[in-house]
């Protein structure tokens, strides 16, 4: 039974990771074109922390608690209801998410200068009146993806991954057009709109997208004494507060950053960016595909649970471990292949590649801590997943207060990758207390493999670093070329060595391919 769960799951996972690589891929380019017109300045530094504050809250209510809430809930009412009761509790879900959403923006408009004075204190005149501005402006982003997370969790938990993988892509589409034609003439501010204008089309996107599915997701009046939609408020409040401490880390990053030199905000923010194609591939991916089928195995026991579990794990490291080998390998040549032109300049190369250096190291704590949140969420464990995220709070503090000094932005990005890895280990800690199976997530037999695939993974890069160099001063093509080519060499070897090895994960793919799950036949 757990290996059934674990191949719908790996191939849930699998289909959003295809829909989501457009998406990273025109997330990087967006970057790439920001970079192009505005480099790193103040001016964008002021429009990162406005984009920082709105995307905490979407990150907070709309990915956040919202999804962690609801597909648990509605999961089980569709299994056990079927389609028009979870269909009433969606709409009435709606409703109560548009009044939230519109209170949360009103009060993010009122109190835009407390919260830019809170994240960025270093900001002071022009600077800080620029991020106020646009932190009002921008706002209203915060309602129309909260209602797209409603629609994402309605089309996940009706095993529909790929549309809501594809999303973000529309959004980061429409917003490369509204700079391309609005940059010139309207400057920074044009990138307040190209967020706006990309939120919507992701909202409506998705809207339409659920109506397919016969989930007509319009706003219906409450029944506030329905048992589903008052346990989902109940777990709403505790993810809410929970969720609100794991946010403050990007918070974190935005204050220590102000007191930096002007550009360093906008340097951590491009490094990020480029984080985020692994992070979404596959960390995402596999954390929204792990939720509803964790929320589904609750009731089918602890080993059903932890046999999925161990999987989703296993998989994730399987995927992300040579990912960051590779990204830690190419970060200043990526940084130089996407950025290096217009107003990005040398000195913007070298502070963002460090950056990303650092930040990459995080990658497998972050694979885990989502995964394990995701765990958290589907058992209803609120507390656990409050006290998880305080540990990656209480870390980011402690090691970016110990670091900012001797290592500038480098140390803030390593105190990230640093609170991450703790706060997995407090996750996996809490939720072996709460089974009274155990999990065994990782084998002696497993580690060693992965262990030798990757040094053998390593070895080839490094090796092919040697024998061709860079060629920093050549063509796009050509340096693009350099880049494919290491990738795929260290990508070959460590298919090769984990196929020879027998590494179970190879099994979980086929299987995942080949068989269609129950409602998609």
């Amino acid at each position: 039974m757990a290996s059934e769960k674990s191949g719908n799951m790996i191939r849930n996972a699998l289909t959003m990771m295809a829909g989501t690589f457009s998406s990273r891929i025109l997330g990087l380019l967006r970057e790439v074109i920001t970079a192009a017109y505005f480099g790193a300045g103040r001016s964008l530094d002021a429009f990162f922390v406005a984009y920082t504050v709105a995307n905490l809250g979407r990150q907070l209510l709309a990915e956040g608690a919202l999804s962690a809430a609801f597909v648990p809930v509605f999961s089980q009412v569709l299994e056990r209801d079927g389609h028009r009761r979870a269909e009433r509790l969606a709409r009435q879900a709606l409703t109560v998410i548009l009044g939230v959403g519109a209170l949360a923006v009103a009060a993010g408009v009122v109190f835009s200068p407390q919260l830019i004075a809170l994240i960025s204190p270093g900001f002071a005149g022009e600077k800080k009146l620029l991020a106020v501005a646009m932190t009002r402006q921008m706002f209203p982003f915060l309602l129309l993806i909260s209602v797209a997370a409603l629609a994402m969790g309605a089309l996940n938990s009706l095993n529909c991954f790929f549309v809501p993988a594809l999303a973000p892509a529309l959004s980061n589409a429409v917003y490369i057009m509204t700079v391309l034609f609005c940059a010139s003439r309207f400057g920074v501010e044009s990138l307040v709109a190209a967020v706006l204008f990309g939120g919507a089309a992701q909202l409506a996107f998705q809207w339409w997208a659920a109506c397919r599915k016969d989930m007509l997701l319009v706003p219906a009046r409450p029944n506030w004494k329905d048992h589903d939609l008052r346990r989902m408020l109940t777990l709403f409040l505790p993810y809410a507060a929970g969720l609100s401490l794991n946010q403050v880390n990007p918070v974190l990053g935005r204050l220590f950053g102000s007191f930096l030199a002007d550009g360093s905000i906008s340097m951590l923010n491009y490094s990020n960016r480029v984080i985020q194609l692994p992070l979404g591939l596959v960390v995402i991916a596999i954390s929204q595909a792990v939720l509803p089928e964790l929320a589904r195995c609750v009731r089918q026991g602890d080993e059903v649970f932890a046999g999925t579990l161990r999987d989703a794990l296993r998989f994730a490291l399987f995927v992300i471990l040579p990912v960051t080998l590779g990204t830690l390998l190419v970060s200043s040549e990526a940084v130089n292949f996407l950025f290096f032109r217009g107003a990005f300049d040398a000195e913007a190369w070298r502070g963002t590649a460090s950056t990303l250096f650092y930040a990459a190291l995080g990658l497998p704590g972050m694979a885990c801590s989502t995964v394990l949140m995701r765990a958290l969420f589907a058992r209803s464990l609120p507390r656990a997943a409050m006290t998880t995220t305080a540990a990656s709070v209480a870390g980011t503090l402690l090691f970016s207060a110990a670091l900012v000094l001797p290592m500038k932005m480098n140390g803030i990005a390593l105190a990230s990758s640093l609170a991450f890895t703790f706060s997995s280990g407090v996750g996996l800690l809490l939720l072996r207390r709460s089974m009274s199976a155990p999990l065994r997530l990782f084998s002696a037999g497993w580690l060693a493999k992965i262990a030798v695939s990757c040094a053998l993974t390593l070895a080839a890069g490094l090796a092919w670093r040697t024998l061709w160099r860079y060629p920093v001063e050549a063509s796009l093509l050509r340096r693009g070329l350099w880049i494919v080519g290491i990738a795929a060499a260290c990508a070959a070897v460590y298919g090769i060595t984990t196929l020879k090895l027998k590494c179970e994960e190879w099994g979980l793919i086929s299987q995942a391919v080949r068989r269609k799950t129950p409602r998609e036949k």
